[in-house]
């Protein structure tokens, strides 16, 4: 990993890469969809600020946690330019976050359960799969097989 001196304002895609551990293609990535932004040398070369470090860790954060990228633009969209996610700033957006992660838990909860009626099935028993037609409302349509291919 490259030493670099903590006085150093402004650090290649190289040194934010080694600094934050996320690969450089992602941080191209990230740049392109406006999530971190850079300016560029005489040579052509990147070059991010500092707090580029810690919009890389709030975003990383973000996506752990399973938060569209769409999400966390719009969460950095709120900060100043230039101004890096403070304490206070990850746990407003956190909050904000909390009650969509609940109801994906609660989801994953109940997929979790329902695994148990799907084990050795083989797909014969689509009324009551809960992976395939949950709640049986492939019935609505009718009698028969409805969007589902097998094999």
């Amino acid at each position: 990993m490259p030493t670099v001196s903590w006085k150093t304002q402004e650090l290649s895609v190289g040194e934010v890469a080694a600094r934050s551990g996320v690969a450089t293609s992602a941080l191209r990535y990230y740049e392109r969809h406006g999530l971190i932004h850079s300016r560029r040398t005489s040579g052509n070369q990147r070059r991010y600020t500092r707090d580029t470090l810690r919009r890389v860790a709030f975003i990383r954060a973000s996506q752990r946690v399973g938060i569209s990228l769409d999400r966390i633009r719009a969460a950095l969209d709120l900060l100043p330019e230039g101004r890096t996610p403070s304490r206070e700033d990850w746990a407003r957006v956190s909050e904000g976050w909390r009650s969509d992660l609940d109801l994906r838990i609660k989801q994953l909860q109940e997929l979790r359960d329902d695994l148990d009626d799907c084990i050795g099935c083989g797909c014969l028993t689509l009324k009551n799969c809960g992976l395939v037609n949950p709640k049986d409302v492939a019935a609505e349509s009718g009698p028969g097989p409805r969007g589902l291919t097998c094999g």
